[in-house]
């Protein structure tokens, strides 16, 4: 609708491969996911020199005191909170397209 191509990734490991396969302009990185958690994903992308400088954006339902500076740490470049607010999403997302 808004001219983006989104793929899903179902938990952290195939989101990393995928990631690194087709190098897209954006993650949008759930934290709690199977297997490993969003951090441990984000501190792995920033490990691949193609993906370290792309923009991980973490949507995530943590938004208790230091959630944001522990997902920043991590190597996130963003942080949203669930429940995402849907009259503001897509200008949050071309936000971080256009830094």
């Amino acid at each position: 609708k808004h001219g983006c191509q989104v793929v899903v990734a179902h938990d952290g490991p195939s989101g990393i491969e995928m990631a690194n396969q087709i190098k897209p302009s954006l993650v949008l990185l759930d934290i709690q996911l199977p297997g490993m958690d969003g951090y441990e994903v984000a501190r792995r992308m920033r490990l691949h020199e193609n993906l370290n400088k792309m923009p991980i954006v973490a949507v995530t339902s943590y938004a208790m005191v230091g959630d944001r500076e522990r997902v920043m740490e991590a190597g996130c470049t963003g942080y949203l909170e669930k429940p995402i607010n849907p009259d503001t999403f897509m200008r949050d997302i071309f936000t971080f397209l256009n830094a």
